[in-house]
């Protein structure tokens, strides 16, 4: 195994990442061979519709976890961004474009909120993302008086579904992919990428060297926010419809999309070539379970499992590392 591992082309790659390619394939051969129902274009189309919102929840909340912190408002936040946006849309006479660029608005502000109670009031993540979590849902709901939002569909005027996909094109793809690429070089490649990792590994040795810690912890806040008021717009861009008090299921299957794809939750360490074949396992499994007949409670089931299998996975190898 440790010959295979210092390949220099599975080091280049990167083993994990192989790994997961293959458990992705693995899964769609396997889900294909229990229902013929599977195979085929539209249950393709339709996990790709679900891996493009949960793609940016994964996205930004890696961010966060590669400072050591987490948060779980991520998907109520992504709902409340939804709501808002498209309450402004369809009661109040907002134009598109203003009303999507509302939706990452909103995100950002909760990003901002977040960060500043995390770095300067020095909260702990996970109190301030449960605090979070239910401000979004009030404000959500007390925004749009509880009632459910529905944005246009193409016909309609909703062009942004055009974002999403053109007939059975998947343009969303390019997109997320496009958005994966720029955090990549974001956390790997800049300044504020390279403090947000050092945070996570040792915090008191970079505050000791001058760095203002509180500024780049509260940015990966600022990121994760803008990237979920993103995926607020693609979920309306494949589902239409939202609900005040929802979100919470998306939380987990974010973040262990982004565990699975090597993330350490104690931070230091990210990928987010992981991350998104993380998400696209995620969205498969979810597609699988359906096609199956099974209810959705058992993909609940099984990305708690994931996630206990990753965080622990991650636990034994810095253990060795150590």
């Amino acid at each position: 195994m440790e010959k295979i591992k210092q390949n220099p082309i599975v080091k280049k790659l990167g083993f994990n990442r192989i790994v997961l390619v293959c458990v992705l394939i693995l899964m769609y051969v396997l889900f294909c061979v229990a229902s013929d129902k599977f195979a085929g274009l539209p249950r393709i189309l339709s996990a790709l519709n679900y891996a493009y919102f949960l793609g940016f929840l994964s996205l930004g909340v890696t961010f966060v976890i590669a400072t050591g912190g987490i948060d779980f408002s991520i998907g109520p936040v992504m709902f409340c961004c939804a709501l808002i946006s498209g309450y402004c849309l369809t009661s109040y006479g907002v134009p598109m474009l203003p009303s999507l660029l509302i939706s990452i608005l909103v995100g950002f502000l909760f990003g901002v909120w977040n960060g500043y109670l995390v770095a300067y009031w020095d909260v702990p993540p996970f109190i301030v993302s449960m605090a979070s979590m239910n401000i979004a849902k009030g404000i959500a709901s007390v925004f749009t008086k509880t009632q459910s939002v529905s944005w246009p569909q193409a016909a309609q005027g909703g062009w942004f579904r055009k974002l999403v996909k053109v007939g059975n094109i998947p343009v969303g793809l390019i997109i997320f992919l496009a958005a994966a690429v720029i955090c990549a070089i974001i956390l790997n490649k800049t300044k504020a990428g390279r403090y947000i990792l050092c945070l996570g590994s040792n915090r008191e040795a970079v505050r000791l060297s001058g760095v203002n810690v509180r500024k780049w912890l509260m940015l990966a806040y600022v990121i994760c926010g803008v990237l979920v008021g993103i995926g607020a717009i693609f979920f309306v861009g494949a589902y239409t419809t939202v609900q005040p008090g929802y979100g919470d299921q998306y939380n987990n299957e974010a973040i262990a999309g982004c565990v699975m794809g090597g993330t350490s939750m104690a931070g230091g360490l990210a990928s987010i070539g992981g991350t998104v074949i993380g998400v696209f396992i995620i969205a498969l499994l979810q597609e699988g379970i359906l096609a199956l007949g099974f209810p959705k409670d058992y993909q609940l089931i099984i990305t708690g499992l994931i996630v206990i299998v990753a965080v622990y996975a991650d636990v034994v190898a810095r253990r060795r590392k150590n």
